[in-house]
């Protein structure tokens, strides 16, 4: 039931947006809660929701035709109350979240601060990393993509031909919903990360485990990984490529970012290395 605004900022992972209150609607609320006080503020908000009632219960049945439904909002107060009680008037089975959205992140904050047994999967970008993760997690090893969950692939070119990028709330919870379904007595995969995957931030607590664990370094060839590279990004937007190395210009240099831009360039011209270097912790075994 939260404002859509707070909906994208995050939310549980599969929850479908039915705002009570759009996000204008929210701010008036709010701001006549604190220069009135609560009953002007309850007055207004009826105001607002009561024409659009109706309109709720029909969205309703036909987002949810066997009529069963868990709601929540910020808190899980009057705007979660307020639609749980309409809805059950017009036959749903209702149930709300206990404390709402708010207890949920508590719960999130805490799944990520239990221990797993991690060990992090470190290379050079172009060592397929990913590839390997996904095929060990086919066999049966317990692993999580935080590229895939992030929308990114952690360098910068990382999000070529990717979907927008989650915010941080949204990426902590669904790698929470993760986190909470491993088995804490078998190791855990997960790719060598800098803190931030794009704007992705990973949580301090499961940060400060993969800095803590055993690291295998996969170690290719410059021309292998060069073929996965241009097999990788080899298609993706000219405009966006020049504009990631551009992004390097400073750590680079000009006149080296020049020279290996896509502008003069062919796309398979051999990257620098220190270009998109993954930042590893120092590793116990390689490959």
């Amino acid at each position: 039931m939260r404002s859509p605004g707070e909906h994208h900022q995050g939310h549980l992972p599969g929850a479908v947006s039915f705002p009570l209150f759009s996000d204008e609607e929210r701010a008036q609320v709010g701001i006549c809660y604190k220069q009135q006080g609560r009953d002007p503020a309850v007055q207004l908000g009826f105001d607002l929701v009561g024409p659009k009632m109706g309109g709720f219960i029909r969205q309703a049945q036909t987002l949810v035709p066997d009529r069963t439904v868990r709601v929540h909002c910020w808190r899980g107060g009057m705007r979660s109350g307020a639609v749980a009680w309409a809805l059950s008037l017009a036959g749903f089975q209702v149930a709300t979240l206990a404390g709402g959205y708010k207890t949920y992140r508590r719960w999130v904050r805490d799944c990520l601060a239990q221990p797993r047994q991690v060990v992090v999967l470190g290379g050079m970008t172009g060592t397929a990393k990913t590839d390997i993760l996904l095929a060990m997690a086919a066999q049966g090893q317990q692993m999580i993509d935080l590229e895939g969950l992030a929308h990114h692939r952690g360098s910068s070119y990382g999000s070529l031909d990717m979907p927008p990028q989650p915010s941080t709330e949204q990426f902590e919870n669904l790698l929470a919903q993760q986190w909470a379904a491993l088995n804490p007595a078998l190791p855990l995969w997960l790719e060598a990360e800098s803190r931030r995957i794009g704007t992705c931030r990973i949580p301090d607590e499961v940060f400060q485990q993969m800095e803590a664990a055993p690291t295998v370094e996969i170690v290719r060839s410059v021309e292998e990984r060069v073929a996965v590279l241009v097999e990788m990004y080899g298609d993706s937007d000219r405009e966006a490529a020049i504009a990631a190395t551009e992004r390097l210009r400073k750590r680079l240099g000009g006149q080296r970012t020049q020279a290996r831009s896509p502008i003069s360039a062919p796309v398979n011209r051999t990257p620098p290395a220190s270009c998109c270097s993954t930042t590893m912790i120092a590793p116990t075994a390689t490959i």
